[in-house]
Parts: C-alpha cells; structure tokens; sequence
C-alpha cells in the first residue's frame, strides 16, 4: 500500500456533514487499528456537532466519540490519505492520481434515534474490519476493487 504521508497507511472517511457516518468509521478503525493507521474525516458540509444518536451508539460498544468535532474536507486532507472513503457525499471529494478511492452507500443517520443508527454502526463495523484486513495484507492500492470491500 503506497504510504503518501509517512510510515503507516492513511484512511480518510468523508460525508456530508462529518457528523455520524464519517465519524463513526473513524473512531471504528482508530479502535481496531491502533496506531497501526493515520485516521481522519471530513465533511463536505460540516454539521455543528456529532450526532447525539452515533455518539450513543458507538458509547454501547465501549467507544467515546463526544469529543469529535465536525472539520470541513480540505484538498490536504485527501492528498496526504492513502485510501479516502466517501458516504453519500456524491462528487464533492476531490480526486488526486495514485489514490484508492471507495465510496459506502450507508444510510444517513441524521435526525435519527439511536435504534435507526445502530444498524448503520455495525455495517460500518463491517466494512472497516474489511478494509483493515486489506490495508493489513498490504493489497496494493491498485488492484483493489472500487465499492463495497468485503461485503457479501
């Protein structure tokens, strides 16, 4: 996996509002990676503040995300990542060559309870488990397909 901004691999999450989706992707592989991978999100129209509802959430499974704050998606953001994962931000992601580009198509859990956004927790759960066995297995950026990684 190409290593654009140091010696570990890079992942950034974005949505629109960098509020719940993007966060909580975020705080999923920064609580399974370790150190072992930079993180970041973004949001292509920052919300006030992290979701109530994924910030509960993800406080079921033992994981505190009440401190996040939602950032705006700057071109540095995505230049410096090696994989950049979008959710629902359309085209608004800037494209740089020689990056890994997967775009998730999970439900917004904007203005919902945390019953609704559970569901969308552990589908990126998933996915993120996904991705970090293929940054783990050092699959090279460009044989690796675009969409849903590992999703049956």
């Amino acid at each position: 996996m190409p290593e654009s901004s140091g010696e570990k691999p890079s992942v950034l999450f974005v949505c629109v509002h960098n509020a719940g989706r993007s966060q909580m992707a975020a705080a999923w592989l920064t609580h399974l990676a370790g150190d072992r991978v930079e993180v970041r999100s973004a949001g292509s129209d920052p919300g006030a503040e992290v979701n109530p509802a994924a910030v509960a959430a993800m406080a079921e499974v033992g994981i505190d995300i009440s401190a996040e704050i939602p950032k705006v998606l700057t071109a540095d953001a995505v230049r410096e990542s090696d994989v950049c994962v979008t959710m629902g931000c359309g085209d608004t992601c800037p494209v740089f060559p020689g990056k890994r580009y997967l775009d998730w198509p999970l439900a917004d859990p904007a203005g919902l309870g945390v019953e609704a956004v559970r569901p969308v927790r552990d589908e990126i759960r998933a996915l993120v488990e996904a991705l970090l066995a293929e940054i783990d297995a050092g699959v090279p950026s460009k044989t690796r397909p675009q969409g849903h990684a590992g999703r049956r």
